[in-house]
This record gives structure tokens, sequence and C-alpha cells, in this order.
């Protein structure tokens, strides 16, 4: 499939658009996260350059200009004919009204609404159509297209726009009283058969139908997977397959940009759920296309079904996946390994997100293959870099920069790997900002449930996150060992205090009225899922601050008054960090996402912010707005990438910055995203 703009007064027939399309097509889809080519105008002029997704800069565009003529037939100035034999004049009218049409349009740094959409060869016309998710457009289709597809007489004779089409499936989905459940699965049901006007939906309605399609309704449907089975969508590798990996990887036909890939084991708060863990995956790609606009025929969920120690799954005659007990030791990271190998032997430069794998192979797994291929762990690296964009929002909010994290005294409790994760990667950032390792170590006191970890404390390495606390531990030598929490508290004065405990109230009255007492404005942050378990309510924090906190949790929380003051009870979420971390990885070609990428990600995130926001104790900015924060984030990622001397599109995105800084990197990152619209569509010839 490709798609092939056009040039102002300039039609391509659907012969023309096809030839055009697949005479670029072997030069660029290879190279580009779209298979788009993309004739680019200016000032309503075809400007005569080829501008695709991975390969633009300013060198090279003499090049492109003469490749753009070659394919429009003229001279590149817009005078070309729809039959490439005059000036298109009696194309001009039709082409007025329709622009009047397209200037509706919401999404216009790539003039999205123009390409074509040029279908595969081998589609036949008709009733074909209408059963392809990816042509199909319902109503949508103009009576031009309804004759040219021989359609005509199969849809019903009213034309709908794609915004009319979205507002009315929108009003079926807000019916008071609808489960969450019943909208998931209306939700699949529509991106089964209309996949564009899917996206359109979500991306216009990100923050109510986010929850719907990831977390938390996603995890009931994961309950339910192999009963809730319609359509494959994605690929299952099962320990049965174990040698023909690099094979199977050949059975998905599309080139491929992002990859998430769970083995089930532990799906959200629900434990093991085996191979129904691919709700989770094709979910968070779902998000990924609308928070980042990578391009829906370029992502793959993917799921490593190693078995399952779930017993209701092994007794479940529905169950989809093996029905035997979980492989450990060796034979697991042989088909974690042999799956990485297959994906870099047939997509080289793709990014795998790691999503809901287990304690005890999550960590080891990310260590194993970090610098062996594009990938990053969304449960591990994603949360703490939510984490810290929530302590620089919190900083931002005091009118602190983010390098005054150096200044941060942190009381983080729990030592688990979720814990260490979050007190590693804020080790990270406060040496990135210039104190020593040992320095900034000493910053930390860590609390589990033995009471403060110290040097004295025998730590043999068989827990989880025992070798991440070591370092932590060690410099600790101010305190007894297992010193409680309200001691540790009342002596370290903190000006953070964060909970990633699951422990129910453990941060008592006590502990947030002496938070209030030492600092103006404390940072509190109870992180633990689900609400049951958070270590503290947004109003408890409230009431013992005077509502003078800066509150963040895992979970959600209203907003609480007190004494007169309200205290924004602000959610992380990973959504601000992985699309356009993904996003930004992708466009710059990074050969992997070091600590640095990470950290420009968190710091771009409250930049997003605008000072009233602020003001008000806002340290997020709303999930509305999140292909404008994705976009800041993959800027940041990229900039930082090329800091580092990990850009590998040979110098093109250093140009791009040299050139005209962010103004044009956002446009640049703007002009890869995919946007749900209807485009013409025509027939390939073949």
């Amino acid at each position: 499939m490709a798609l092939m703009r056009r040039g102002a007064g300039t039609l391509f027939s659907g012969a023309a658009a096809g030839a055009a399309a697949r005479s670029l097509e072997t030069s660029t889809a290879a190279d580009g996260i779209l298979a788009r080519v993309v004739l680019p105008r200016v000032g309503g002029v075809l400007s005569g350059c080829i501008h695709q997704v991975r390969s633009f800069s300013s060198a090279g565009f003499d090049d492109d200009k003469e490749k753009a003529k070659s394919l429009v037939g003229g001279s590149g100035d817009g005078k070309g004919a729809g039959n490439g034999s005059g000036s298109g004049n009696g194309n001009r009218g039709a082409m007025k009204s329709k622009r009047n049409e397209w200037e509706a349009r919401v999404h216009k740094c790539r003039l999205a609404e123009a390409d074509m959409h040029v279908m595969h060869p081998k589609t036949n016309r008709g009733i074909e159509i209408l059963l392809n998710p990816i042509y199909n457009k319902g109503t949508g289709f103009n009576v031009a297209e309804r004759e040219r597809l021989g359609i005509r007489g199969l849809v019903p004779p009213r034309h709908f726009s794609i915004e009319e089409q979205t507002a009315k499936i929108w009003e079926s989905l807000s019916e008071p009283g609808k489960p969450a459940m019943q909208k998931w699965r209306s939700l699949q049901a529509l991106q089964d058969r209309n996949e564009t006007l899917f996206y359109a939906l979500l991306v216009n309605h990100i923050e109510d139908l986010a929850p719907i399609i990831y977390t938390p309704t996603v995890g009931e449907a994961c309950l339910q997977y192999s009963r809730l089975f319609r359509r494959p969508r994605g690929m299952y590798f099962s320990a049965e397959d174990i040698g023909h990996f690099n094979a199977m990887m050949y059975n998905w036909k599309n080139d491929v940009s992002v990859i998430v890939v769970t083995d089930g084991s532990r799906v959200l708060g629900l434990g093991d759920l085996g191979a129904q863990g691919m709700g989770i995956a094709v979910g968070k790609l779902d998000l990924y296309v609308a928070g980042a606009g990578i391009d829906p025929s370029k992502v793959l969920p993917c799921v490593l079904d190693v078995g399952t120690n779930n017993e209701a799954l092994l007794n479940d005659e529905y169950y989809f996946g093996l029905q035997q007990k979980r492989l450990t030791g060796d034979a697991y990271y042989a088909v974690v390994d042999e799956f990485i190998q297959a994906v870099k032997n047939r997509w080289p430069n793709a990014l795998v997100q790691f999503e809901d794998f287990a304690t005890e192979h999550a960590m080891p797994i990310l260590q194993r293959h970090r610098k062996n291929v594009l990938c990053f762990n969304d449960d591990i690296q994603g949360t703490a870099v939510v984490v810290l964009a929530g302590v620089y929002g919190a900083m931002a909010a005091m009118g602190l920069k983010p390098s005054d994290i150096t200044k941060q005294t942190f009381v983080l409790c729990g030592a688990g790997s979720a814990g260490m994760g979050i007190a590693s990667f804020l080790h990270i950032a406060m040496v990135h900002h210039g104190l020593t390792p040992d320095e900034a170590y000493e910053r930390f006191y860590v609390v589990d449930a033995n009471g403060l970890a110290t040097s004295a404390r025998d730590l043999d390495g068989a827990s989880p996150g025992s070798k991440a606390l070591a370092p932590f531990a060690l410099r600790r030598k101010d305190l007894p060992e297992g010193t409680k929490l309200a001691d540790v508290v009342r002596a370290a004065k903190p000006t953070v205090l964060m909970g990633a405990s699951t422990v129910s109230g453990l941060f008592t009255d006590e502990i947030l009225t002496m938070m209030g007492e030492y600092n103006e404005r404390p940072i509190i942050m109870p992180l633990s899922n689900p609400t049951s378990r958070a270590e503290c309510t947004a109003e408890a924090v409230a009431k013992a601050t005077q509502g003078r906190a800066i509150f963040s949790s895992g979970s959600p929380f209203p907003n609480t008054t007190s004494d007169g003051r309200t205290m924004i009870a602000n959610q992380g979420n990973n959504f601000y960090v992985f699309p356009g971390l993904g996003l930004g990885s992708l466009l710059v070609g990074a050969d992997h996402i070091s600590d640095g990428m990470l950290n420009a990600a968190a710091e771009a995130i409250p930049k997003s912010l605008e000072s009233d926001a602020l003001e008000r104790g806002e340290i997020y900015p709303h999930v509305s707005r999140i292909r404008e924060i994705s976009v800041k984030v993959a800027a940041a990622v990229m900039k930082q990438a090329c800091f580092e001397g990990r850009e590998g599109r040979g110098g093109k995105i250093i140009n791009i910055i040299k050139a005209e800084g962010d103004e044009l990197l956002h446009k640049y990152i703007r002009s890869s995203m995919y946007y749900p619209e209807y485009r013409p569509t025509v027939f390939s010839p073949g």
C-alpha cells in the first residue's frame, strides 16, 4: 500500500498515482517509518521536493526536485495537468471546492487529507473493499469513489464525513450506564471493520478512551481474551515454535517500526494470564498510534507463549495458549533470545518494547538486550521516567530548574524492583546534573519492610531489587539499620516522600504532618496501585499540609480542598512517556535508548505545562494534548541522541536542528505522524 500526495493544481489518475507510487516504493519503504511518499506544497504550490519521513534534510533537495518533476510530468510549478498534457485549468474549479473541505480539517501540518490511498492491485472491487478494515469507509465513500470502486448500491446512499461518523459513534459510546467492557467490545468491533474511523475516534477522545483501550479496562478484557477472540491481531511465538522464529517473522507481510511484546506473566495487577496477555500488547500499540502517530500498518503486538502457571487457565477448555507450566532458566531465555534475533533479522531498525514481564525476568532481559536491539521496558524505565518527570514538574511549580534536583532529599518506601528502578533513575538524573555518584546516593533514604536499609544490612542478592539496593544502603551510615519510617522522616527532613510499597496507609497523619512542617511545598508521591494499596489518600495529604503539598499518585484521586486551598491530585501515567520516546528514537535512528535520552524525555514533559497550571500545582499536562506532548518528548530525545553521537541518519537530524532549531525539528516530527483521515481511494493498476 502506498500513499501519494497531490500537488496543488495537479491531479493524478489512479493509474498515474499507482505507477508513481510503485516507482518510489522500493527505494523508500526500507528507510521510512511510514510507507508514504509526500510531495509537499509551499504557499499552495507544489514545491517540487520529496519529503520522506526518515529522509528529511536540506541536503539532497536538488536531486529530490528532479524526481518530483519526473513524477508529475511538469516543471514543479503546479501547472501540470491531470492527464500530464496541459495546464490543468479544467480541474481548478473542482480543486477550489475541494480546498474548502480540506481547510476545515484539523490536521494541516502535512496536509494528510490530500494524500491518495492507493489500494493493493489484487484487491477486488466491490464487497471485498467494504470487508477490509484498512480500506473501508462505510458511508464515508463519496459518489466518485463508489462508482470507481464498484460499491455503488452496496452502502446507503447518503454520504457522511468522518467527523459526522465519529460524532455518531461517540454519542452511542457515551450513553449513560454503558459498562466499560461493553465500550471496549464496541471499539474492537469498530477497529475490525473501519480502522481509520477507529483511530479518528481514539485521537479525538483520547482522554476518555485511553482507560478503555488500555488500563484499567484492558485488564478485564485480558482475563476473558480466549473467549473474546474474534479476529487475529498480532503474532504468537510459542515454546513449540522454537527454532522457527526467523521463518515465522516473514508470515507478517508489512514492514514494522514498533513491536510490543509480552510473555503474559504479570499483566497489570492480575498476575499470570499467559497468551491472553496479547490484549495488553494490542492496547499499548493503539496508544502508540493515537499518541505518537505511528502508522498502524507498522505496529506488531506479540506474545511469547512459554506456558502459564495459572491453574485456572491450565484447566480452561477454551484457553488458546499452551497448557503447560512456564519454562524457566535457560529454556526461558532461549525463547526470548531467539525472538530478539528474529526481529533483528527481519526488521533491524524496529523498536521493541517489553511489557508486563515478571519481576525476576524483566530486568535481566532488559540488561541482556538493551545494547543489542533498540528496546526499552515500559514497566521499569517508563515508570521511572514518568516519576522523574513528576519531580521535575513539582520543582517547576516551585520555580526551580531541573538541575535543582541535586538539592532534593528523597525518602523512598519500597525496595522491590519497581521502587529500586525509580530510585536508580533518580540517582542517574542527579549525576546527570552534576553530583558524583556517591553524593547522589547520600540524598536517598530507602525504607522497606525491615525499616531503613543501611550499610549494616545483609544483602544476599536473592530478593528482587537487592542488587540495586546495595549502593544506596552502603552509603547510609547516619541512622541505625531498621529505623522506622517516622523516625527516618524526622531525622532526614526530606523534601520528597515516595511510596512503592503497596502498603495502604503507610504514610500516616504523623508522617504527612511532619512533611508539611519541614517544607513549604512538600512533594508527596504514593505511587502504589491500585487505589486500595496506595500509601495514603489525597484527602489525607491535603488535610495534613493545609493543601500546600504537591501531590502525585499512581492511582486516581479527586482534587481536595483544605483550609481554602485546593490541592491538585496529579496522577502519573506512562502514556506521557512511551509514545514520544519511541517516536523520537525511531526518527533519530538511535542504536539504543540511553539514560540521557530517558532523562531528556522526563525534562520535556513538564515543559508542556503553562505557567498558570504550574501555579495551581499541576505537574503533568492533560492527556488530551498527548500529541503535542509526544512532539516535545520526541524532539528532546532526538536532540539528546544527537548530542551523544547516536544519530543514525547520516547527520540529517543534526542538519535540521542546525538549520532552524526546535521549530523545524517539531515540524519534521509532526510531518512523520499518521493522521486518521479519509483520503481519496484509487486502485493501483497492478
